[in-house]
Order: structure tokens, then sequence, then C-alpha cells
């Protein structure tokens, strides 16, 4: 029988990433302060944590402008979506093998 913890993605690991991508699953898209206050993290913090969900093509970024501000929106791809639903799939069958 397969352990579970074998199907946890590391990319995930973080309390932030983990955050970030509830977020997304949730709402269609979300901003860069809405996340910032949602998470409790600084700009270079929360900058960092979506390079790398970025960069692994779980999350897509979208720059836009509302009036002359910059507005950058988050929302999850669609292999974003099955690597985290797989994550937390995973995350449950741990919970529930302990007894």
């Amino acid at each position: 029988m397969n352990n579970p913890i074998e199907h946890l993605n590391k990319v995930f690991d973080s309390r932030i990433r983990l955050g970030i991508m509830s977020a997304v699953m949730v709402n269609a898209e979300v901003n860069f302060n809405e996340l910032k206050e949602l998470i409790q993290v600084t700009d270079g913090n929360l900058a960092s944590h979506l390079k790398t969900l970025e960069e692994n093509n779980y999350i897509k970024v979208n720059k836009g402008f509302i009036g002359r501000k910059t507005n950058t929106t988050y929302a999850v791809t669609k292999a974003g979506e099955k690597a985290f639903k797989s994550h937390l799939e995973a995350l449950e069958k741990m919970i529930k093998g302990i007894h």
C-alpha cells in the first residue's frame, strides 16, 4: 500500500504558498494586496512565493491597471488546481490513517 506522504507536493510545504493556493482555489482571481492582507506577509516575501508558484505553472499572473495604478491579479491554472487537489487528498489520507 502506498504511503500518502509520498503524494505530498513539496511546493505546497510553505504555509504562505498553501495560503495563496487556498485563496486562488476559491476565488476567480485575487490581487496582490488582498493576498498580502489575507496571509499577513511582507511584499517581498509574498512576491517570492508567488514567483515559485508561477514558475511551477500553478498560478497565472495578470497585470493591468485600475486608472493609473497597477493591479496584478493571480488565478489558479488547471495544473495548479490538479496539483493542489492531489496534495490535499494526500493530507486527508494521512490524517485519516492516523488512529
